[in-house]
């Protein structure tokens, strides 16, 4: 859906990206990580022409980005971005239908989709009167999301769309944002410098280090397959609590009536350790299974590190 081949661009004569090319899949969401300054954010506009790029080519699906006119381009993107963007003198609903006014959408199918929207979002219709001042950082947030998908574009851009949200706020959207129907048939690529953020939402992470890929995997290749010691340094201090998060009961064998627990706490095959862990841990007739688990997972762990 979407590639970048050797794209660079440069500020005051400094590079901000060097030679990047990388490829992001229909319905894929597609993760640039790394630590500020590293190019991810310049590398995420250049796909939207709000930054332009100084040398190479963005294409989107198989259309080189510089052949269409920007707001055209625009047109078919969403975006979000930090602080979700909001404009400040507009109400929640004036701001969920820029886009929709601008392609002279009627004011009834307009509603309807930002009505559906706030639903699938747990917002209530009582905020579209409301100034983005008004609503806590979280309602803002998912706003700015409900913004982004009204038109049910099929690419979206996301930078740091979390970044200034509590943890316990920052879970609920997470859990939100991975259920949302209309986010599966997207591709999405997300930038963020919050690893764990990176392995809950990312199929395929895009490492970046001064302007450069220095990886790029799904988050259990990125991992148990890291290319040199940057990248293993880099996901260190967090490195068990990503292990339980791409360790999936599948990948593990243990003595555990899976069929009951199934049942019990709708696990499935693709369940991931961390969230199987929390929810044995918080029934004390599963203690035994809790201890299989965390065996089996010890003796998987064995076999894959590096």
């Amino acid at each position: 859906m979407i590639t970048v081949e050797s794209v660079s661009k440069s500020f005051n004569g400094k590079k901000a990206v060097d030679h990047i090319s990388f490829q992001a899949n229909d319905k894929e969401i597609l993760v640039l990580l790394g630590t500020s300054g590293c190019g991810k954010t310049t590398t995420l506009k250049m796909i939207n022409r709000l930054i332009e790029a100084d040398s190479g080519t963005i294409l989107i699906n198989g259309k080189n980005i510089q052949d269409q006119k920007v707001e055209e381009l625009r047109m078919g993107i969403g975006f979000v971005m930090q602080h979700s963007g909001l404009f400040p003198h507009y109400t929640v609903e004036q701001n969920i239908a820029v886009v929709p006014d601008l392609l002279k959408w009627n004011k009834k199918k307009t509603l309807k989709r930002t009505e559906e929207l706030l639903h699938k979002l747990h917002l209530s219709e009582d905020v579209l009167k409301r100034f983005p001042n008004e609503l806590s950082g979280g309602q803002q947030q998912r706003v700015g999301i409900a913004r982004a998908l009204i038109v049910d574009s099929p690419i979206l851009l996301m930078d740091e769309p979390f970044g200034a949200l509590d943890n316990i706020t920052k879970n609920d959207i997470h859990s939100e944002f991975k259920s949302l129907e209309e986010l599966k048939n997207k591709t999405i690529i997300l930038v963020t410098h919050d690893v764990q953020e990176a392995f809950e939402l990312g199929h395929k992470i895009c490492l970046m280090d001064k302007g450069k890929i220095i990886q790029m995997g799904s988050p259990k290749e990125i991992l148990y397959q890291p290319k040199n010691e940057f990248v293993k340094n880099f996901f260190s201090e967090n490195r068990l609590l990503l292990e339980y998060k791409v360790t999936t009961l599948k990948n593990v064998k243990a003595e555990i009536n899976f069929k009951h627990l199934y049942e019990k706490f709708q696990f499935s095959e693709n369940t991931n350790l961390w969230v199987a862990l929390q929810k044995l841990s918080s029934d004390q007739l599963f203690s035994k299974d809790y201890e299989n688990l965390v065996k089996a997972f010890n003796d998987y762990r064995k076999l894959t590190i590096v």
